[in-house]
């Protein structure tokens, strides 16, 4: 019955119906390195071809023009190495390039790959390897013992480390075939000649054991029958228990006296080896055992090349007919196999929790209850951790160690149960939880921490749960292992790991409600939370709303550390942000204590998209009335502001009215008149002084007299005007003024001489001056008085309201008298009093 049967057995291909000539098809022409490519060597009429059939699609084979003596696949890409005589070279199909060449000084015999980047090569005296990667040429490893003499090289075998090699070959003596080999220690540097027929390494695990032993398999046929080896090859792990050598009797059907091994593998993953015989027959050992599970004969026609099947652990070969064939353990059946056809039962338990298969799982049941029952809790626990798919590793069997009491002064059953799992395998979830529980009543949190190194818990948000009402910091690890972003980010902002908060969510694509975490971190840290605050918005686009996060600062009324923070999130002064911008702005205007912060925030123009109305009206509530000025463009509001002169930087002012349309200056001049003009009077004459010539239209010069009928404006329009016309003169003169000046002070003149030098320049240059008299040609002695003693016009100016003559009683009910009217006159010749105050403005200008 097939169902029954330890083994698969699958033909995969047929040569011949791949366009595979059965000549071509034999141990000289064909080679096989591994179940990925088999590779044909074949000549039509003159022309020698090779052939490369990809077992992923066996159908459509890659023939090449190539003349090679033989040729070998790469075990895993499509590279091939081609030998000619004593030229070797390996190429890469895909590239179409050559990659490796070298010419041997004596004939390889044979040659295979021993790994996916080096080839063993056997001549008739040496062993050499040699590897594709680099410019390196091959390598002598040994020579060859001279128990090889004769013989027909067959195969070459190596460990996984290249530290145990191997050279197979057979001859005919004595009306048999005879196995030679030569087994060779790199490390130790010696060979051992040994009578087999087919040999393997692999690695295999003892339970006992924690490491893997390195074992070394033969099978030979000699006069006295077949036998089978195994061996530990090297010294064994100081940790381990060396492996019992095994010597099995190999047994051949007696209608075969001539049959012998012609090829091994083995399988790892089963423990178990493959051995084929020259007439067609499987033998499948247990590694451990030795036991023979299965034989039977699976070909007809002798397969002459072997290779691991990888898919399944077992082993795939050609026959003489073309055949693909391979054999693999049945895991479904293997086990039932040994126990109920066999009838072995120590070794069906053993390769079902070996293998973690199934077939035995009432065997298991019953042993596990048999010793738990009598008290031997440690075996129990054994069975219970090797059972095949965990079919023991349930809640009822920790249950089952709960109701145990613990031994004085030893650990409780269940402790050793799980203490024995540890030892093997990783926890489950809830082993994982049932385990932490009472160490975590004990204290020993240090355990945790081992097995959350070593990977031997299952961590789950129950776990992290469980540990978090005792140790934040590890509930963190355990979150992170278990990958729950929202718990984890939570324990970053528990512990005060604010800055991984956001690393973490972006690297697990995670979006938390960062404005919750913000606002907890701004109530106990508002440092941290000015710093959190910034990573949020570090990228192009911030990671939560900047209005929220605002909110949260101002909730705290933290306007000093939002200020900052707005500050550099704004930067980029983008259009969509100007309502932030106004917020800004707004927070440190209605604040005493910020409003310079505004002011400065104002004067470096950093924001163009800000509400200006409404910061404007804040800038004046809040006493910035230059800034308000600024952002003004309403006639009413401009108005309302400008006539508070006293608040205002005069020169600032000036230029101000610079900037406005002419109507909307003459309005502003106007209204500060009107509303104060004793106050606002100065400057108003410096702007129309200085903007005379824009603003001296006709209408202005109306509005402006009706308003400048006063006795303090005339004197001081006119004397300002005055004084103007005879700064303009001395700078036109300078030069001349300089040098009477040097020589009336070397003859040591006076200053009424002085002064007269300074009026005969002016009068032999015919320069004219403005001058301000009365009906009665009386001079004004206002700009004599004040404007001589002044260095430059900015003094002038600050003298002016203290040397303000007072206006005469009447002033405000009748016009003045011809005497103190004074009008200013054009294109005068420049008076002996200007002349003297030019001297006096020479003289001050010097010192």
């Amino acid at each position: 019955m097939t169902e029954s049967l330890p083994i698969k057995f699958q033909e995969h291909l047929q040569l011949q119906n791949v366009g595979i000539n059965i000549t071509n098809i034999g141990f000289s022409s064909l080679t096989m390195e591994s179940d990925k490519f088999i590779c044909v060597r074949e000549k039509v009429n003159d022309t020698a071809f090779v052939i490369i059939i990809d077992m992923t699609d066996p159908t459509n084979p890659i023939k090449r023009p190539i003349t090679a003596d033989s040729a070998i696949m790469n075990p895993t890409s499509k590279i091939i190495a081609l030998k000619a005589a004593k030229t070797l070279q390996i190429f890469n199909i895909e590239l179409r390039s050559r990659m490796k060449t070298y010419t041997m000084t004596e004939d390889p015999i044979f040659w295979k790959w021993v790994n996916v980047n080096t080839i063993g090569i056997v001549t008739e005296t040496s062993v050499y390897h040699w590897s594709m990667e680099g410019e390196s040429q091959p390598i002598k490893m040994f020579d060859r013992h001279q128990s090889l003499l004769g013989c027909q090289i067959i195969n070459y075998r190596t460990d996984e480390s290249l530290q145990w090699l191997l050279v197979n070959g057979i001859k005919a003596e004595e009306g048999r075939v005879v196995g030679r080999m030569q087994l060779y220690s790199v490390e130790r540097k010696v060979s051992q000649p040994i009578e087999g027929h087919a040999a393997a390494f692999t690695q295999f695990k003892l339970e006992e054991n924690k490491k893997s032993s390195k074992l070394f398999s033969f099978a030979v046929r000699g006069p006295q029958g077949g036998k089978l080896h195994i061996i530990e090859v090297g010294t064994p792990s100081p940790d381990n228990q060396p492996f019992q050598k095994k010597s099995i009797d190999i047994q051949f059907p007696a209608e075969s006296p001539n049959d012998f091994p012609v090829a091994m593998q083995t399988s790892a993953k089963h423990g178990v080896i493959y051995l084929v015989t020259k007439y067609g027959y499987i033998h499948i050992f247990d590694i451990e055992s030795g036991t023979l599970i299965y034989m039977n004969r699976i070909s007809a026609d002798t397969i002459f090349v072997t290779a691991p099947y990888e898919s399944t652990s077992g082993i795939i070969g050609v026959n003489r007919k073309g055949q693909v064939l391979s054999v693999s353990i049945d895991e479904d059946n293997v086990v039932s196999y040994i126990q109920n056809i066999l009838g072995n039962t120590e070794l069906a338990y053993k390769i079902a929790a070996r293998c973690n298969l199934p077939g035995a799982d009432q065997l298991f049941v019953e042993r596990f209850a048999q010793l738990f029952q009598s008290g031997n809790y440690s075996e129990a626990a054994k069975v219970a951790a090797t059972a095949p798919r965990r079919i023991l590793r349930t809640q009822q069997t920790i249950q089952q160690f709960q109701t145990v009491p613990p031994p004085a002064n030893q650990p409780s059953p269940l402790l050793q149960y799980f203490s024995i799992l540890l030892e093997s395998s990783k926890l489950t979830r809830e082993e994982s939880i049932e385990l932490c529980r009472p160490v975590l009543m004990q204290g020993k949190k240090q355990l945790l921490e081992k097995w959350l190194k070593e990977d031997k818990l299952d961590c789950s948000e129950q776990l992290g749960d469980l540990v978090k009402s005792r140790d934040s910091t590890l509930a963190l690890s355990v979150y992170l292992r278990a990958n729950i972003p929202m718990k984890v980010i939570q324990c970053f902002a528990e512990t005060g790991q604010y800055q991984k908060i956001v690393l973490y969510a972006k690297k697990v694509n995670y979006q938390p409600d960062y404005i919750y975490y913000l606002r907890d971190i701004m109530r106990i840290n508002p440092e941290q939370g000015t710093q959190f605050a910034q990573l949020l918005v570090q990228d192009s686009e911030p990671l939560a709303d900047l209005t929220q996060i605002v909110d949260v600062f101002l909730e705290q009324n933290l306007v000093q550390q939002c200020t900052a923070f707005l500050l550099d999130a704004l930067k980029n002064n983008r259009e969509d942000q100007g309502h932030l911008q106004t917020r800004l702005l707004e927070m440190n205007l209605m604040q005493a204590p910020h409003v310079k912060v505004a002011d400065a925030i104002l004067s470096n123009n950093m924001f163009t998209h800000y509400d200006r109305t409404h910061i404007a009206r804040l800038c004046e509530k809040a006493g910035l009335l230059q800034r308000a000025l600024e952002h003004y463009t309403d006639l009413y509001d401009i108005k309302r502001v400008v006539v508070h002169t006293p608040l205002l930087n005069p020169e600032w002012l000036v230029d101000y009215f610079g900037r406005l349309p002419v109507d909307d200056c003459i309005e502003c001049l106007k209204e500060m008149l009107q509303v104060n003009i004793r106050q606002n009077l100065q400057v108003v004459v410096q702007i129309a002084t200085k903007y005379h010539d824009q603003l001296g239209t006709k209408q202005f010069n109306n509005e402006l007299s009706k308003l400048l009928e006063s006795y303090e404006a005339k004197l001081i329009i006119g004397g300002g005007r005055e004084e103007i016309s005879l700064e303009r003169l001395m700078q036109e003169a300078q030069a001349d003024i300089d040098r009477e000046m040097q020589k009336a002070e070397a003859e040591g003149a006076s200053e009424e001489e002085k002064a007269k030098r300074i009026n005969n320049i002016f009068a032999s240059k015919n320069m004219r001056a403005k001058q301000m008299h009365n009906s009665f040609g009386a001079t004004s002695s206002l700009a004599q008085d004040c404007y001589s003693k002044c260095v430059d016009m900015n003094e002038m100016k600050s003298v002016i309201s203290s040397k303000l003559p007072t206006p005469p009683a009447a002033f405000a009910s009748a016009m003045p008298t011809a005497e103190t009217t004074y009008d200013l006159m054009e294109d005068q010749h420049v008076s002996e009093e200007q002349s003297s105050r030019v001297y006096q403005k020479w003289q001050n200008r010097r010192k």
